[in-house]
């Protein structure tokens, strides 16, 4: 009962602080844009340039793989920036302004203060995602043609993991320290070292990139499955929130 008390403060303050609609209407910009700019980049580069005619017959004609490239490339990337911006004042905020010690005093229990922003921060995203999802695929379906709903569902759901590891991260860096920038900076800094691990070989394929390769895969019809990544991406998490609710515990507010 007291967490259901908690979440809905969170909801409601996702509401009115209008983050819910900042994140969602991001995410659907995107997700409309991105068969979008599938489909008509040619035709804005015969436009555009002095010898587009030219140019763009060197270019693969479009292709919902283009428009499910697109998609992948638009939500990863802007998905994460906006999951720091959103999440990394969400515990900090509160220590430097005095608002989570009288939250605190209630009382509730610290665990379940974290784990309300958590789930309300999460929620939040998986109402954007579905929105830029449902978007992108009837932009889809009437740009090109129907995709695998099925695989589109179970991309979506990888990218939506792939965020919230660094909601997570973004968390527990809020809660180390009181000032926004800091935990922003920090957050950032723990995304560029797993993005940078990524790239190295051996190590890359149990990251949480390898969510992203995933969707790839299943949008191709493929069979791979990259579980041990999924794996470690919900340990991180895990981890991330583990972590953050043992250093809030034992802070001073």
């Amino acid at each position: 009962m007291i967490f259901f008390t908690a979440l809905r403060k969170e909801l409601l303050e996702q509401w009115s602080s209008y983050r819910l609609l900042i994140v969602a209407a991001v995410l659907l910009f995107f997700g409309l844009l991105s068969p979008v700019t599938a489909k008509y980049t040619l035709e804005a580069i015969k436009l555009a340039l002095p010898n587009g005619e030219e140019i763009a017959a060197l270019l693969p004609l479009p292709s919902v793989n283009e428009a499910v490239e697109q998609y992948l490339g638009n939500l990863s990337q802007f998905g994460v920036v906006i999951a720091l911006l959103v999440t990394m004042g969400t515990v900090a905020q509160e220590k430097d302004k005095g608002t989570a010690a009288l939250m605190l005093a209630k009382p509730l229990p610290r665990g379940i203060f974290l784990m309300a922003k958590l789930v309300a921060i999460a929620l939040t995203f998986a109402v954007s995602f579905t929105l830029a999802g449902a978007a992108c695929y009837y932009y889809t379906l009437i740009l090109f043609e129907a995709m695998d709903i099925a695989a589109w569902l179970a991309l979506n759901g990888l990218m939506f993991l792939f965020v919230l590891i660094y909601i997570a991260l973004t968390l527990l860096c809020s809660t180390l320290t009181k000032s926004q920038v800091a935990a922003g900076g920090m957050a950032f800094g723990a995304m560029i070292i797993l993005a940078s691990m990524s790239a190295v070989p051996g190590i890359g394929e149990y990251l949480p990139g390898q969510l992203i390769s995933w969707g790839v895969a299943l949008m191709a019809g493929s069979s791979a499955a990259y579980w041990p990544a999924l794996g470690v991406s919900i340990g991180i998490t895990a981890a991330a929130l583990a972590s953050a609710w043992a250093i809030f515990r034992r802070q001073e507010l």
